[in-house]
């Protein structure tokens, strides 16, 4: 699994998480790591995009519901981009797709902020 932050613009703090391969119990502490700095910062909207996650189990929603509701307390937009087929179906399987913000693709998360 791989976990890359990338500034999309840095005049108003918005920054996309990419994550990469199986989230799950040994590699969700990653994605909380590197969620964590990006919560204590000065940013503005958080998209995370889930396009390359082949598979996500429990700890890895628990960790992105963590990232959710420590946005929340912080006024941080918290979204979900390009779900691939597997996450979708586990998102919608659980019913977060009603808890989260999910779009498409990036631009269309950016475009609604």
């Amino acid at each position: 699994m791989s976990v890359t932050i990338e500034v999309q613009e840095q005049k108003t703090g918005i920054y996309v998480l990419s994550v990469q391969g199986e989230v799950d119990m040994s590699s969700s502490t990653e994605v909380r790591q590197q969620l964590a700095p990006l919560l204590d910062t000065s940013t503005s909207a958080i998209i995370v995009h889930l396009v390359h996650v082949s598979y996500m189990d429990s700890s890895g929603i628990a960790t992105l519901v963590e990232g959710l509701q420590q946005s929340m307390k912080s006024g941080i937009s918290f979204r979900l981009a390009e779900l691939s087929d597997a996450v979708q179906d586990i998102f919608k399987l659980a019913r977060l797709d009603s808890v989260f913000s999910i779009y498409p693709t990036i631009t269309d998360a950016m475009n609604d902020l």
